[in-house]
Protein backbone atom coordinates (compact mmCIF):
# COMPACT_ATOMS: atom_id res chain seq x y z
CA UNK A 1 0.00 0.00 0.00
CA UNK A 2 2.88 2.29 0.88
CA UNK A 3 4.70 1.95 -2.29
CA UNK A 4 1.09 2.41 -4.46
CA UNK A 5 1.18 5.97 -2.84
CA UNK A 6 4.06 6.59 -3.61
CA UNK A 7 3.72 6.31 -6.51
CA UNK A 8 -0.01 8.00 -6.94
CA UNK A 9 1.35 11.05 -5.10
CA UNK A 10 4.17 11.42 -7.54
CA UNK A 11 2.25 11.08 -10.73
CA UNK A 12 -0.15 14.05 -8.93
CA UNK A 13 2.97 15.95 -8.64
CA UNK A 14 4.19 15.24 -11.61
CA UNK A 15 0.34 16.13 -13.50
CA UNK A 16 0.20 19.26 -11.57
CA UNK A 17 4.02 20.05 -12.39
CA UNK A 18 3.04 19.85 -15.99
CA UNK A 19 -0.37 21.28 -15.92
CA UNK A 20 -2.23 19.19 -16.33
CA UNK A 21 -6.02 19.15 -14.89
CA UNK A 22 -7.01 17.39 -12.14
CA UNK A 23 -9.03 15.24 -14.27
CA UNK A 24 -6.42 14.01 -15.65
CA UNK A 25 -4.68 13.58 -12.63
CA UNK A 26 -7.16 11.36 -11.14
CA UNK A 27 -7.34 9.00 -14.99
CA UNK A 28 -3.79 8.53 -14.06
CA UNK A 29 -4.24 7.04 -10.59
CA UNK A 30 -7.16 5.21 -11.65
CA UNK A 31 -5.27 3.23 -14.26
CA UNK A 32 -2.17 2.56 -11.51
CA UNK A 33 -5.43 1.26 -9.13
CA UNK A 34 -6.08 -1.04 -12.06
CA UNK A 35 -2.98 -2.32 -12.83
CA UNK A 36 -2.36 -3.09 -9.29
CA UNK A 37 -5.15 -4.86 -9.18
CA UNK A 38 -4.25 -6.82 -12.08
CA UNK A 39 -1.24 -7.42 -10.44
CA UNK A 40 -2.99 -9.05 -7.52
CA UNK A 41 -5.10 -11.29 -9.64
CA UNK A 42 -2.28 -12.15 -11.61
CA UNK A 43 0.39 -12.91 -10.30
CA UNK A 44 0.81 -16.19 -7.57
CA UNK A 45 0.70 -16.29 -3.75
CA UNK A 46 4.11 -15.28 -2.73
CA UNK A 47 5.42 -13.03 -5.49
CA UNK A 48 7.84 -10.68 -3.88
CA UNK A 49 6.42 -7.67 -5.86
CA UNK A 50 3.00 -9.03 -4.80
CA UNK A 51 4.04 -8.69 -1.24
CA UNK A 52 5.17 -5.15 -1.43
CA UNK A 53 1.83 -3.85 -2.59
CA UNK A 54 0.26 -5.66 0.70
CA UNK A 55 -3.26 -7.02 1.03
CA UNK A 56 -5.37 -9.16 -1.27
CA UNK A 57 -7.41 -8.24 -4.28
CA UNK A 58 -10.66 -8.60 -1.98
CA UNK A 59 -9.32 -5.60 -0.01
CA UNK A 60 -8.23 -3.23 -3.23
CA UNK A 61 -11.50 -4.01 -4.78
CA UNK A 62 -13.24 -2.93 -1.83
CA UNK A 63 -10.89 -0.03 -1.63
CA UNK A 64 -12.23 0.53 -5.20
CA UNK A 65 -15.87 0.78 -4.55
CA UNK A 66 -15.72 2.90 -1.87
CA UNK A 67 -13.85 5.26 -4.18
CA UNK A 68 -16.36 5.07 -7.03
CA UNK A 69 -19.33 5.49 -4.13
CA UNK A 70 -17.76 9.04 -3.40
CA UNK A 71 -16.89 9.93 -6.88
CA UNK A 72 -20.28 9.29 -7.65
CA UNK A 73 -21.37 11.46 -4.87
CA UNK A 74 -19.86 14.42 -5.66
CA UNK A 75 -20.72 14.31 -9.25
CA UNK A 76 -24.61 13.81 -8.20
CA UNK A 77 -24.30 16.37 -5.71
CA UNK A 78 -22.35 18.75 -8.55
CA UNK A 79 -25.25 17.84 -10.93
CA UNK A 80 -28.15 18.80 -8.44
CA UNK A 81 -26.56 22.13 -7.72
CA UNK A 82 -26.27 22.63 -11.59
CA UNK A 83 -30.00 21.80 -11.96
CA UNK A 84 -30.96 24.27 -8.90
CA UNK A 85 -29.27 27.21 -10.53
CA UNK A 86 -30.23 26.56 -14.24
CA UNK A 87 -32.51 28.68 -16.05
CA UNK A 88 -35.19 27.34 -17.95
CA UNK A 89 -37.03 29.16 -20.68
CA UNK A 90 -35.82 32.40 -22.35
CA UNK A 91 -36.33 34.79 -19.33
CA UNK A 92 -34.14 32.78 -17.36
CA UNK A 93 -37.65 32.12 -14.80
CA UNK A 94 -38.42 28.54 -14.15
CA UNK A 95 -42.25 27.53 -14.94
CA UNK A 96 -44.45 29.81 -12.64
CA UNK A 97 -46.00 27.39 -9.80
CA UNK A 98 -43.58 24.43 -10.60
CA UNK A 99 -41.83 23.02 -7.29
CA UNK A 100 -39.26 24.91 -5.52
CA UNK A 101 -35.79 24.59 -6.11
CA UNK A 102 -33.13 24.29 -3.43
CA UNK A 103 -31.57 28.06 -4.44
CA UNK A 104 -34.54 29.34 -4.20
CA UNK A 105 -35.61 28.18 -0.78
CA UNK A 106 -32.61 29.37 0.65
CA UNK A 107 -33.00 32.48 -1.26
CA UNK A 108 -36.81 32.96 0.53
CA UNK A 109 -35.49 31.96 3.80
CA UNK A 110 -36.23 34.83 5.23
CA UNK A 111 -39.54 34.90 4.66
CA UNK A 112 -40.43 31.18 5.18
CA UNK A 113 -39.40 31.95 8.49
CA UNK A 114 -42.01 34.51 9.11
CA UNK A 115 -44.90 32.58 10.74
CA UNK A 116 -47.63 35.22 8.86
CA UNK A 117 -46.29 34.04 5.22
CA UNK A 118 -43.90 30.84 6.07
CA UNK A 119 -44.20 28.40 2.83
CA UNK A 120 -47.58 28.56 1.90
CA UNK A 121 -47.27 32.48 1.68
CA UNK A 122 -43.77 31.70 -0.24
CA UNK A 123 -45.95 29.50 -2.66
CA UNK A 124 -48.66 32.26 -3.28
CA UNK A 125 -45.85 34.64 -3.80
CA UNK A 126 -44.46 31.75 -6.98
CA UNK A 127 -47.91 31.42 -8.27
CA UNK A 128 -48.28 35.21 -8.32
CA UNK A 129 -48.99 37.31 -11.28
CA UNK A 130 -48.56 41.05 -10.84
CA UNK A 131 -48.91 44.30 -13.19
CA UNK A 132 -46.56 47.10 -12.60
CA UNK A 133 -48.08 50.18 -14.08
CA UNK A 134 -45.58 52.51 -14.14
CA UNK A 135 -41.64 51.98 -14.12
CA UNK A 136 -40.67 55.67 -12.97
CA UNK A 137 -39.95 56.51 -8.81
CA UNK A 138 -42.99 54.32 -7.68
CA UNK A 139 -42.56 51.57 -10.11
CA UNK A 140 -38.69 50.96 -9.59
CA UNK A 141 -38.68 50.15 -5.63
CA UNK A 142 -41.56 48.02 -6.44
CA UNK A 143 -40.50 46.26 -9.41
CA UNK A 144 -37.24 45.18 -7.12
CA UNK A 145 -39.20 44.18 -4.28
CA UNK A 146 -41.44 42.21 -6.18
CA UNK A 147 -38.65 40.60 -7.63
CA UNK A 148 -36.66 40.13 -4.74
CA UNK A 149 -39.60 38.86 -2.74
CA UNK A 150 -40.13 36.15 -5.53
CA UNK A 151 -43.50 36.56 -7.03
CA UNK A 152 -43.34 34.31 -10.02
CA UNK A 153 -44.70 37.04 -12.63
CA UNK A 154 -44.38 40.52 -12.94
CA UNK A 155 -45.46 42.55 -15.51
CA UNK A 156 -44.28 46.15 -16.26
CA UNK A 157 -46.04 48.66 -18.49
CA UNK A 158 -44.84 52.37 -19.91
CA UNK A 159 -43.61 54.18 -22.99
CA UNK A 160 -41.06 56.23 -21.37
CA UNK A 161 -37.50 56.13 -21.73
CA UNK A 162 -34.47 56.61 -18.94
CA UNK A 163 -33.47 59.99 -18.91
CA UNK A 164 -31.01 61.87 -16.80
CA UNK A 165 -33.27 63.63 -14.33
CA UNK A 166 -34.56 59.83 -13.83
CA UNK A 167 -31.84 58.84 -12.15
CA UNK A 168 -32.13 61.06 -8.88
CA UNK A 169 -34.91 58.64 -7.53
CA UNK A 170 -35.58 56.00 -9.65
CA UNK A 171 -33.09 53.61 -8.57
CA UNK A 172 -34.13 50.17 -11.05
CA UNK A 173 -32.16 52.54 -13.44
CA UNK A 174 -28.35 52.98 -14.38
CA UNK A 175 -26.32 55.93 -16.07
CA UNK A 176 -26.05 53.43 -19.06
CA UNK A 177 -29.37 53.16 -19.43
CA UNK A 178 -29.98 56.31 -20.77
CA UNK A 179 -32.30 56.35 -23.40
CA UNK A 180 -33.35 52.72 -22.90
CA UNK A 181 -37.49 51.78 -22.49
CA UNK A 182 -37.51 51.92 -19.10
CA UNK A 183 -39.31 48.69 -18.74
CA UNK A 184 -36.05 46.89 -20.61
CA UNK A 185 -33.93 48.62 -18.20
CA UNK A 186 -36.34 47.55 -15.11
CA UNK A 187 -36.46 43.83 -17.11
CA UNK A 188 -32.90 43.38 -17.05
CA UNK A 189 -32.41 44.76 -13.73
CA UNK A 190 -35.02 42.57 -11.99
CA UNK A 191 -34.03 39.57 -13.93
CA UNK A 192 -30.34 40.04 -12.49
CA UNK A 193 -31.85 40.46 -8.65
CA UNK A 194 -33.89 36.89 -9.40
CA UNK A 195 -33.24 34.92 -12.27
CA UNK A 196 -36.50 32.78 -10.69
CA UNK A 197 -39.22 34.92 -11.74
CA UNK A 198 -40.77 35.89 -15.42
CA UNK A 199 -40.63 39.51 -16.47
CA UNK A 200 -42.98 40.78 -18.67
CA UNK A 201 -42.10 43.93 -20.09
CA UNK A 202 -44.71 46.06 -22.46
CA UNK A 203 -43.09 48.86 -24.04
CA UNK A 204 -46.55 50.81 -24.47
CA UNK A 205 -49.13 53.22 -23.33
CA UNK A 206 -51.47 51.81 -20.68
CA UNK A 207 -54.92 52.87 -22.53
CA UNK A 208 -58.20 51.01 -22.92
CA UNK A 209 -56.69 48.39 -24.66
CA UNK A 210 -55.27 47.16 -21.61
CA UNK A 211 -58.76 45.97 -20.03
CA UNK A 212 -57.89 42.43 -22.08
CA UNK A 213 -53.97 42.53 -20.41
CA UNK A 214 -55.68 42.85 -16.94
CA UNK A 215 -57.08 39.37 -17.22
CA UNK A 216 -53.70 37.28 -17.06
CA UNK A 217 -52.82 39.27 -13.41
CA UNK A 218 -54.12 39.02 -10.25
CA UNK A 219 -53.02 41.95 -8.78
CA UNK A 220 -52.26 45.74 -10.19
CA UNK A 221 -50.03 48.44 -9.06
CA UNK A 222 -50.53 52.22 -10.14
CA UNK A 223 -47.52 54.11 -9.82
CA UNK A 224 -48.46 56.16 -12.36
CA UNK A 225 -47.93 60.49 -12.11
CA UNK A 226 -50.72 61.41 -13.92
CA UNK A 227 -54.42 61.66 -13.25
CA UNK A 228 -55.69 60.37 -16.13
CA UNK A 229 -53.90 57.17 -16.46
CA UNK A 230 -54.67 56.76 -12.56
CA UNK A 231 -58.32 57.13 -13.55
CA UNK A 232 -58.23 54.75 -16.36
CA UNK A 233 -56.13 51.75 -14.43
CA UNK A 234 -58.75 52.26 -11.33
CA UNK A 235 -61.54 51.84 -13.78
CA UNK A 236 -60.15 49.05 -16.00
CA UNK A 237 -59.89 47.52 -12.71
CA UNK A 238 -63.05 47.40 -11.15
CA UNK A 239 -64.48 46.16 -14.12
CA UNK A 240 -62.06 43.32 -14.15
CA UNK A 241 -62.73 42.84 -10.34
CA UNK A 242 -58.64 43.10 -9.68
CA UNK A 243 -57.63 44.10 -6.61
CA UNK A 244 -55.38 47.91 -7.09
CA UNK A 245 -52.48 49.30 -5.07
CA UNK A 246 -52.07 52.85 -5.90
CA UNK A 247 -49.92 55.44 -4.68
CA UNK A 248 -49.27 58.85 -5.21
CA UNK A 249 -46.06 61.63 -4.17
CA UNK A 250 -45.51 65.55 -4.74
CA UNK A 251 -42.52 67.44 -3.13
CA UNK A 252 -42.60 65.57 0.20
CA UNK A 253 -45.48 63.96 0.50
CA UNK A 254 -47.25 60.97 -0.80
CA UNK A 255 -50.29 58.35 -0.12
CA UNK A 256 -50.83 55.21 -0.75
CA UNK A 257 -54.35 52.68 -0.65
CA UNK A 258 -55.55 49.41 -1.53
CA UNK A 259 -58.79 49.47 -3.78
CA UNK A 260 -60.61 46.37 -3.51
CA UNK A 261 -65.02 47.72 -3.96
CA UNK A 262 -65.48 44.32 -5.88
CA UNK A 263 -64.94 42.95 -1.96
CA UNK A 264 -65.56 45.53 0.15
CA UNK A 265 -64.32 49.52 0.48
CA UNK A 266 -64.48 52.10 -2.00
CA UNK A 267 -62.68 52.52 -5.50
CA UNK A 268 -59.82 54.80 -6.24
CA UNK A 269 -62.42 57.46 -7.90
CA UNK A 270 -64.68 57.50 -4.47
CA UNK A 271 -61.62 59.01 -2.57
CA UNK A 272 -60.69 61.32 -5.52
CA UNK A 273 -63.99 61.86 -7.23
CA UNK A 274 -62.49 65.02 -9.71
CA UNK A 275 -59.12 65.60 -10.91
CA UNK A 276 -57.60 68.81 -8.56
CA UNK A 277 -57.75 72.37 -10.64
CA UNK A 278 -54.67 72.92 -12.45
CA UNK A 279 -52.12 73.75 -10.90
CA UNK A 280 -53.29 72.81 -7.18
CA UNK A 281 -51.30 69.50 -7.47
CA UNK A 282 -47.71 69.80 -9.48
CA UNK A 283 -46.00 67.51 -10.98
CA UNK A 284 -42.66 66.29 -10.10
CA UNK A 285 -41.10 67.89 -12.87
CA UNK A 286 -42.84 71.29 -12.27
CA UNK A 287 -42.41 70.89 -8.34
CA UNK A 288 -39.89 68.59 -7.50
CA UNK A 289 -39.67 65.80 -5.38
CA UNK A 290 -37.53 64.51 -2.63
CA UNK A 291 -35.64 61.94 -3.95
CA UNK A 292 -36.23 59.09 -1.41
CA UNK A 293 -39.82 59.63 -1.10
CA UNK A 294 -40.80 57.52 -3.99
CA UNK A 295 -38.36 54.85 -2.57
CA UNK A 296 -40.80 54.88 0.55
CA UNK A 297 -43.69 54.81 -0.94
CA UNK A 298 -42.99 52.64 -3.27
CA UNK A 299 -41.73 50.00 -1.18
CA UNK A 300 -44.82 50.54 0.70
CA UNK A 301 -47.13 49.34 -2.09
CA UNK A 302 -44.41 46.29 -2.49
CA UNK A 303 -45.53 45.33 1.15
CA UNK A 304 -48.93 45.47 0.65
CA UNK A 305 -48.58 43.86 -2.57
CA UNK A 306 -46.65 40.81 -0.64
CA UNK A 307 -49.66 41.07 2.72
CA UNK A 308 -52.22 40.83 -0.37
CA UNK A 309 -51.02 37.61 -1.88
CA UNK A 310 -49.56 35.84 1.30
CA UNK A 311 -53.31 37.09 3.57
CA UNK A 312 -50.63 38.44 5.82
CA UNK A 313 -51.92 40.99 8.32
CA UNK A 314 -54.29 43.84 7.41
CA UNK A 315 -54.10 45.44 4.65
CA UNK A 316 -54.86 49.05 3.34
CA UNK A 317 -58.33 48.53 2.25
CA UNK A 318 -60.72 51.04 3.21
CA UNK A 319 -58.03 53.42 4.40
CA UNK A 320 -56.15 55.38 3.03
CA UNK A 321 -52.26 56.27 4.17
CA UNK A 322 -50.75 59.91 4.18
CA UNK A 323 -46.96 60.26 4.76
CA UNK A 324 -45.30 63.37 5.25
CA UNK A 325 -41.34 63.36 4.68
CA UNK A 326 -40.57 66.41 5.76
CA UNK A 327 -42.11 66.60 9.08
CA UNK A 328 -41.77 62.47 9.32
CA UNK A 329 -45.12 62.29 10.15
CA UNK A 330 -47.57 59.61 9.12
CA UNK A 331 -51.25 59.14 9.85
CA UNK A 332 -54.00 56.81 8.61
CA UNK A 333 -57.58 57.66 7.77
CA UNK A 334 -60.76 55.50 7.01
CA UNK A 335 -62.21 55.73 3.74
CA UNK A 336 -65.21 54.68 2.43
CA UNK A 337 -67.46 53.91 -0.86
CA UNK A 338 -69.56 56.65 -2.35
CA UNK A 339 -72.67 55.63 -3.46
CA UNK A 340 -72.88 58.06 -6.28
CA UNK A 341 -69.45 56.66 -7.65
CA UNK A 342 -69.62 56.60 -11.86
CA UNK A 343 -67.22 53.32 -11.46
CA UNK A 344 -67.83 51.50 -8.25
CA UNK A 345 -71.37 53.17 -6.98
CA UNK A 346 -73.42 50.41 -8.74
CA UNK A 347 -71.61 47.71 -7.30
CA UNK A 348 -73.42 48.39 -4.22
CA UNK A 349 -76.95 47.03 -5.78
CA UNK A 350 -75.37 43.76 -7.37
Amino acid sequence: MTLFLLVAAALWGTGYAMGAPSRARWAMIGVLYLAVLLALLVLPPGNAFRATLGGGAGEWALLGIFAAVVVAYRFGLRALRARATEPQDGAGAPAPGGPFREAELERYMRHILLREIGGPGQRSLKEAKVLVVGAGGLGAPVLQYLAASGVGVIGVIDDDVVEPSNLQRQVIHKDDSLGMPKVFSAAAAMRAQNPFVEIRPYNRRFDESCAVLLDEYDLVLDGTDNFDTRYLVNRLCVAAKKPLIAAAITQWEGQISTYKPHETGPCYQCIFPERPAPGMVPSCAEAGVAAPLPGILGTMMAMEAVKEITGAGQGLAGRLTIYDALYAECRTIAVKKRADCPVCGMQNHH
